[in-house]
């Protein structure tokens, strides 16, 4: 790997602007403590030539489909016209570009309609993949063969990765940085984008639902009561007492403003707990479940390996950063 792993997006007609802002940004801001860039970030099109963004300009990358083979990652950015979208077809030069930089090992990337063109490059056959659900029913149709949902935010299938559309773009790349230097890192790229750290990538993408008007968001404060409780036995009672309302309208309003139940928010919020205590300390594992709230060594085993699918010594193995000169 590079001293910095470079990262290689791809653009072409009818570019969404939005797709390759994302992963300029996200991987711009991971940086270490001292400040040091983890990424170069570099754009490239066929034969470097000057592309059309969907918005109404240019963008002229510096860098010709040749870049794929010094790359370590590549990004396919989406696209709302052209080929891809419109035939399930992608410019020869692309199609070959990628097969080789997968051939080659690199891991490839996609975000939103981006998932048209490596379908359509033959990276996606009988893998798992999603793409913006508006496209969803185009993308079927012209490729059936690939195994679709597109009811989650994105899709980590090892070498290959693929995201719903726009802001899922941004919970890609942050998670393509946490698996790359630890959620330290992922989190402070969060906090320069000023963007939520973490979305678990089976979440649903909001379809059509209405987000409720800003007098009806309630609940902020008893989620925060209850993020800072994790370790605490929290009921649904004891949810909706700290909220003033009923269960029945607090479940009900808890969804409407989260997209999820109130027991799915809180076990996904012990487990996020518990991954930064796995990350960031050396506790045993029986007093990281109780600090989460998840109880015993063998409840967070299991919780972690529904959510991740992983063991927690696995995932301390995998994501622990050992300072330099630590001996460890």
């Amino acid at each position: 790997m590079h001293e910095q792993h470079l990262v290689a997006i791809v653009v072409m007609d009818g570019l969404v602007p939005f797709d390759l802002g994302t992963p300029t940004q996200i991987f711009g801001a991971a940086r270490d403590e001292s400040g040091h860039r983890k990424y170069k970030v570099l754009v490239c099109s066929p034969d470097a030539r000057p592309v059309e963004a969907s918005a109404g300009f240019k963008v002229m990358p510096d860098h010709g489909l040749e870049l794929l083979g010094s790359a370590d990652t590549v990004v396919v950015a989406g696209v709302h016209r052209g080929d891809p979208v419109e035939r399930g077809t992608v410019d020869p030069r692309v199609k070959d570009a990628l097969q080789a930089a997968h051939k080659a090992g690199k891991r490839v990337m996609s975000i939103c309609t981006g998932a048209f063109v490596l379908a359509a490059a033959g990276l996606l056959d009988e893998r798992p993949a999603t793409t913006h659900w508006w496209w969803a029913e185009r993308f079927r149709e012209f490729f059936p063969q690939v195994k679709l949902d597109a009811d989650v935010l994105f899709v980590d299938d090892g070498d290959v990765l693929t995201s719903a559309g726009v802001g899922a773009g941004i919970d890609l790349c942050l998670h393509v940085v946490r698996t790359d230097f630890g959620s330290e890192v992922a989190n402070r790229a969060a906090r320069r984008s000023v963007v939520p750290p973490w979305r678990d990538g089976g979440q649903a993408q909001y379809i059509e639902r209405p987000l409720p008007r800003p007098a009806d968001a309630t609940l902020a404060a008893t989620r925060s009561w209850a993020a800072e409780r994790l370790d605490a036995p929290l009921s649904l009672h004891d949810l909706a007492a700290h909220a003033s309302m009923s269960v029945r309208t607090f479940t009900r309003r808890f969804r409407e403003e989260t997209g999820v139940s109130p027991a799915r928010w809180l076990l996904q919020r012990r487990v996020d707990h518990a991954r930064a205590l796995l990350e960031s300390t050396d506790l045993p594992v029986e007093v990281v479940a109780r600090r989460c709230g998840l109880g015993t060594a063998a409840g967070l085993r299991q919780h972690l390996q529904n959510t991740i699918g992983v063991a927690p010594s696995a995932y301390r193995r995998t994501f622990r950063v050992v300072p330099e000169g630590s001996g460890g």
